[in-house]
């Protein structure tokens, strides 16, 4: 397991690589509209067809009315797929958490995305020393509008045919939040009341509050 620091600077790595890349133009406008950002960068697979996989991620979420991100919370992502990606190892994937119905979700002791949340899927694919190729799996326009969560993934060593979520346990790690904002503290503390901060996550936080800017 990753610790805290290095957990949220690979989260920022991975954040500037999604926001740079002129082919996931559809993350980079959706992330305007997002009410939250968790960003895994990197969830692990097993088995080649049917396996487990899992890795730690961290969320920030925006308060609705003053549009003040928060500070991350940790969490792990644990997941049984069928072909959850083909000749892939590991994975990188951020999901844009868009309604306040997948937020509420995710403040959960334990959250489960089944058929109740909605979730599209937009993957970014990626052959190492490669420029990274248009998805043809993007959702399309009123599927993202409908989301819950908009979940874009690309590979780190080879090509992701597609990624489903579906079944995927989004646990949260308390020792690790309590750890790093250096007391006990909820979810609610971090994500809603805002009321922790570390300056070892000041770049990721203004990183998203820039992104999440509304162009309007």
């Amino acid at each position: 397991m990753l610790a805290a620091k290095e957990l949220v600077a690979q989260s920022d790595k991975l954040l500037v690589d999604f926001l740079e890349d002129p082919n996931i133009k559809l993350f980079q406008k959706y992330i305007k509209k997002a009410c939250g950002v968790f960003i895994v960068p990197q969830l692990f697979r097993g088995d080649f067809l049917i396996g487990s996989s899992g890795g730690s991620g961290v969320l920030l979420a925006q308060d609705p009315i003053a549009g003040k991100w928060s500070y991350p919370g940790f969490y792990t992502i644990d997941s049984v797929s069928t072909g959850l990606q083909i000749g892939a190892d590991a994975s990188e994937i951020i999901l844009l958490i868009m309604t306040e119905q997948g937020m509420q979700a995710m403040l959960l002791s334990q959250f489960t995305i089944n058929s109740s949340i909605v979730v599209a899927a937009g993957t970014l694919s990626n052959v190492p020393n490669m420029k990274s190729k248009p998805s043809q799996q993007s959702p399309s326009p009123l599927s993202a509008r409908s989301a819950d969560i908009l979940a874009f993934a690309r590979s780190m060593m080879g090509i992701i045919s597609g990624v489903s979520l579906t079944g995927s346990i989004i646990t949260p790690q308390r020792a690790l939040n309590n750890a790093f904002y250096g007391r006990p503290v909820s979810l609610e503390d971090i994500l809603v009341r805002q009321v922790v901060n570390n300056h070892d996550a000041e770049s990721l936080r203004k990183r998203v509050m820039t992104a999440g800017a509304s162009s309007l």
